[in-house]
């Protein structure tokens, strides 16, 4: 399941400024960023879009697995995980960026799960 458009984060100048500036919670399989959004970085079609609390982008590189099948099935997967959390973002308007580490596909899925319950945890995003 995709993220609905509100939530997708989007455009280069947007991931750059998460790895550049984004706080960091790594884990065995993935890392999180959280930066505070600056919408005005925002590609045009998304800053016509309602603003979210959140936006989020997942992103899994050909080095976590070669076959862009099992890229975008962990994509997906993450993604629907997203939406079925209660993120808090505290009053305040969140970009995350979840990226996955060589390695992470030969895990089960409750593994991953489980590690981004913990970072969404560990970043007080989550009760």
């Amino acid at each position: 399941m995709a993220l609905p458009q509100r939530h997708r984060l989007k455009g280069q100048r947007v991931f750059d400024q998460v790895y550049q500036r984004g706080s960091r919670h790594q884990g065995p399989a993935m890392v999180l960023r959280i930066l505070d959004a600056q919408p005005g970085l925002l590609p045009l079609e998304q800053q016509l879009h309602p603003p979210s609390p959140w936006r989020c982008g997942v992103v899994v590189s050909s080095k976590v697995h070669k076959r862009a099948v099992r890229r975008n099935r962990l994509r997906r997967l993450l993604h629907g995980h997203l939406l079925a959390q209660s993120i808090r973002a505290g009053g305040r308007s969140l970009w995350l960026l979840l990226s996955l580490k060589p390695g992470s596909a030969d895990l089960p899925s409750q593994a991953l799960l489980g590690e981004c319950n913990q970072l969404l945890h560990q970043a007080g995003l989550t009760p």
